[in-house]
């Protein structure tokens, strides 16, 4: 269905995640890749969905000299926000561990912005989801970051792996935003946007 809605346009998603690459392939939404490398800084001063809605939309200025006439550009950011502080990927083992053990036993939430960008127009949808940890032990912490190498995880995990399947207790909104997109918010802008000339 959306297919056809989408033939005469162009979907370029911008992102390296494989993650969101099966989604959109579980969608049915054809698409071509281009990553551009962009220096994710943003001001102190945006809190939660800020943050990604601001990154999203940075990662976006990459390609607006370049747009063509029936592309729509598809950039995203997923933050895990914890005690009024962002987490973003962990550069080293020990840095995963600190915030695996900051996480433990709380109740954080994850934000995913999702940005759509066209010759005419742009929208930033966002996502909040609340995911609870039991109190991990060190060893499941050290064994997690040691074989799963969770360096491209923001928050330094990922829910559909082992960590999630043992640790996660409780989950408030949508799992598919935790695993790094808001599906049905992808799918409702793209119909949206499947309109527009």
């Amino acid at each position: 269905m959306l297919k056809d809605l989408l033939k005469n346009k162009e979907i370029v998603l911008a992102s390296g995640s494989p993650r969101r690459h099966q989604f959109f392939k579980d969608l049915d939404i054809p698409f071509t890749m281009d990553v551009r490398p962009v220096k994710e800084v943003y001001p102190d001063y945006l809190k939660k969905e800020e943050i990604t809605n601001f990154l999203a939309e940075l990662k976006a200025e990459a390609f607006q000299k370049e747009l063509k006439q029936n592309q729509i550009i598809i950039t995203s950011d997923t933050i895990v926000y914890n005690e009024e502080k962002a987490l973003g990927k962990p550069k080293t083992s020990a840095e995963a561990k600190e915030m695996l053990k900051s996480l433990s036993g709380k109740t954080h939430s994850v934000f995913t912005s999702v940005s759509f960008t066209t010759l005419k127009h742009q929208s930033t949808v966002n996502c909040e989801t609340k995911v609870t940890f039991k109190e991990l032990t060190s060893g499941e912490i050290d064994y997690y970051v040691e074989n799963f190498k969770p360096f491209d995880k923001a928050g330094g995990y990922a829910i559909q792996e082992w960590i999630g399947l043992i640790g996660i207790t409780n989950l408030e909104g949508s799992y598919f935003n935790v695993v790094g997109l808001p599906t049905h918010l992808v799918y409702n802008e793209l119909i949206d946007l499947a309109s527009i000339q």
